[in-house]
């Protein structure tokens, strides 16, 4: 056909037409036969990936291995060739790929499709975790809060794969998931979250005052702690019972007087509750 483009033996097709078979693979996948697994390796270490759609009696089947991480789709064996920058990373097989010094941006899902000679599909999924142990956490908590607020700490984590959990520690004693059910730790009211690393207390009293610190582990090595950071709970945000609010301490309107009143609190070691103002009659 004139006009037509040629195309020699080594040449490759270009992105759009990687994009076009990409397209034409998914369309054609309904109704396919599809399995899938996890296989977890150590950082740098290789690993076989099975191709369990693949299947010995099948007369000249069409192999393609697709990796899939997040939203990003890649196309890495076609045409009985590999990509690059797996070309000198993966060794192929029919029934396999083998993956040479897994790092972490090789965790994802790995997608071999087999058309045999009829049009009939099947594709095997396995999805790798690269195992990674965490890194040291970093405590992240405010160095005051105010008695009856609610104050937020967060343990942070970068390097672990799978993610790590976490676990905090007041004074270097493990806190309990539960304040309510230990002894140390019942005048506290906060919750724990060991996915975020978030540690919530709701509201703040004179007991949690102390110096905290986190872990992270995923069963990969050992598991990391933070540095300590203190976190001092204190009243002296705020006047005393009793005393006279000024302007500077924001209260009643500028440069009217006030007084506050603290409600609620059941004494030293249990705090509960908050502050109100009055100001003077007719000036609040």
């Amino acid at each position: 056909m004139a006009g037509a483009e040629r195309r020699g033996p080594g040449v490759r097709p270009r992105p759009l037409l990687l994009l076009l078979l990409l397209g034409a693979a998914v369309a054609s996948l309904v109704g396919a036969q599809v399995t899938t697994e996890t296989k977890e390796v150590p950082e740098h270490q290789s690993v076989d990936i099975p191709c369990a759609a693949f299947r010995s009696s099948a007369a000249n089947p069409r192999i393609e291995w697709k990796f899939q991480r997040g939203n990003s789709l890649l196309l890495f064996y076609y045409g009985k060739e590999l990509t690059e920058p797996y070309r000198s990373r993966v060794q192929f097989s029919p029934t396999s790929i083998r993956l040479s010094g897994a790092s972490r941006a090789d965790s994802g899902r790995y997608i071999c499709e087999v058309v045999g000679e009829g049009g009939d599909i099947a594709r095997s999924e396995v999805t790798l975790i690269v195992q990674v142990p965490p890194s040291k956490p970093v405590a992240h908590v405010p160095s005051s809060g105010t008695i009856g607020s609610r104050a937020v700490l967060r343990c942070t984590e970068t390097e672990g794969s799978p993610p790590p959990t976490f676990r905090w520690y007041k004074d270097g004693i493990l806190m309990p998931t539960s304040p309510k059910g230990s002894s140390a730790f019942r005048n506290s009211s906060y919750t724990q979250d060991s996915t975020t690393g978030e540690l919530v207390f709701e509201p703040l009293s004179a007991f949690d005052s102390g110096e905290y610190s986190c872990e992270a582990s995923n069963n990969v090595g050992t598991p990391q702690k933070s540095d300590g950071a203190r976190l001092e709970a204190s009243e002296d945000l705020l006047p005393g019972a009793g005393a006279t609010c000024l302007a500077s301490a924001g209260c009643c309107g500028a440069a009217l007087p006030g007084t506050w009143h603290r409600w609620g609190y059941t004494g030293a070691g249990s705090a509960r509750g908050g502050w109100h103002r009055s100001c003077q009659a007719g000036k609040g």
